[in-house]
């Protein structure tokens, strides 16, 4: 993640403690501030059910009604939390599939919560009724992540089903009054990306603090819409248009918690236009970006996922590829085992990175962003990350023949040379 208030507007935001490693920011009693970004343990993306009552798109996992899926017993996910309780897991982010349909579900965040690791919900919203936030509220979970992909209509054609929309706000509401820390999931297309600013002013008359926009992955579902992803110019507009908005809000007085999530190249844009605005604090929010290391130590590393079935990720969009399955061993057994090559890779990733995010002068910030991008457009999990959208230039790098770029990479640049 990107964490757009913090690094382009100089706000102090919950996570910086884990994200950036800042003591006063967020971090519980007990809880460990890392001194380092490798020494983190990941945050557990567990997407503890398969079946859900959207659509959606761009599901990375091919989720809905009536998939066939081979859930975790109540038991079973109890002795999961147990190890990852012992193995210091910091936070737990149950997903789906639509978690809210899951019949234990706020057994297992009880569970969670008493085991002194955070909760955290990924759901569409539409099942949050006032008495559900209620519980959210009254089982001490951390955070309600709900994903909109636009206003309306717009939304309902993403999420394949009509109304969404509307109960998906009705599910925002109920959460902010029972009193939940509640924010915003969207994925930026070509769907979408216009619809920005409708999606701001949602947020500033709601009075939500915290939104993430995710670059799309093409995983799952989202492998089928590679279409809609956007190109280079694309996406740099919308970053435009984001870091725009955050900094209004910042000069408005306003406390907000924007950040990006799944290009890491955002953060280093984000660095050459402080440096092109002559603001002091480059310098410091370049330390920021360093010591985070961008994909260096997120997938792999900060961030992993146990699927519906238990087998263990990478990362939530890597499900091609499987590290174990906690049926078989713990997770922090799975996780640690220092002879899982992709695990080995993506823990000395300067040795296995190849072209220019290899070369490029900004490695030690971006970390050479998603990987399981790079393996799915590229079938090679060191190729450049396709979605890239800094020019050659801009990294240092001479400008290269188009022959030696992928065409799954250089399909992408268009409007940026």
């Amino acid at each position: 993640m990107i964490n757009i208030s913090k690094l382009y507007c100089d706000q102090i935001t919950p996570g910086d403690w884990l994200r950036y490693g800042k003591k006063g920011s967020g971090e519980r009693q007990g809880e460990m501030v890392p001194a380092q970004a490798s020494e983190r343990r990941p945050i557990v993306v567990w997407n503890i059910t398969r079946t859900c009552n959207l659509k959606c798109v761009h599901c990375y996992n091919d989720s809905g009604i009536g998939k066939p899926c081979d859930e975790l017993s109540t038991a079973q996910a109890k002795g999961v939390i147990d190890d990852m309780s012992r193995f210091g897991v910091p936070s737990v982010l149950f997903s789906g599939g639509e978690p809210l349909m899951r019949h234990d579900l706020f057994e297992l965040i009880e569970y969670t919560v008493g085991h002194g690791l955070r909760a955290v919900i990924s759901t569409n919203g539409t099942l949050i009724s006032p008495e559900t936030a209620r519980e959210i509220k009254r089982l001490g979970v951390s955070y309600v992540g709900i994903s909109l992909d636009g206003i309306g209509a717009i939304n309902d054609k993403f999420r394949g089903v009509s109304g969404a929309f509307e109960r998906a706000v009705a599910g925002i509401r109920n959460c902010k009054a029972a009193g939940a820390r509640v924010g915003l999931r969207l994925t930026l297309t070509k769907r979408n990306v216009q619809d920005l600013e409708a999606l701001f002013d949602f947020f500033e008359t709601e009075n939500i603090e915290r939104v993430c926009f995710y670059h799309l992955v093409p995983s799952g579902r989202g492998a089928a819409i590679f279409d809609d992803d956007l190109m280079h110019a694309e996406a740099r507009g919308a970053i435009d248009r984001i870091l725009a908005k955050a900094r209004f809000f910042k000069e408005a007085g306003r406390e907000t918690d924007i950040l990006t999530v799944d290009n890491h190249v955002d953060g280093v844009y984000l660095y050459l236009k402080l440096l092109a605005e002559g603001d002091p604090r480059a310098a410091d929010v370049w330390k920021l970006l360093t010591w985070n290391g961008g994909g260096m130590y997120s997938s792999g590393v900060g961030i992993g996922c146990i699927d519906y079935e238990g087998r263990v990720h990478p990362d939530q969009f890597w499900w091609h590829y499987t590290l174990g399955s906690v049926r078989d061993k713990p997770f922090s057994e799975i996780w640690t085992n220092p002879h899982e090559p992709l695990l080995v890779g993506l823990r000395d990733r300067r040795s296995h990175i190849k072209g220019r995010c290899r070369d490029c002068k900004f490695f030690d910030a971006c970390g050479g962003s998603l990987r399981v991008r790079a393996d799915a457009y590229c079938s090679d999990p060191w190729a450049p990350d396709p979605a890239c959208y800094l020019t050659d230039e801009e990294i240092g790098l001479d400008p290269k023949p188009k022959s030696e770029t992928p065409a799954s990479i250089s399909r992408r640049t268009s409007g940026v040379s």
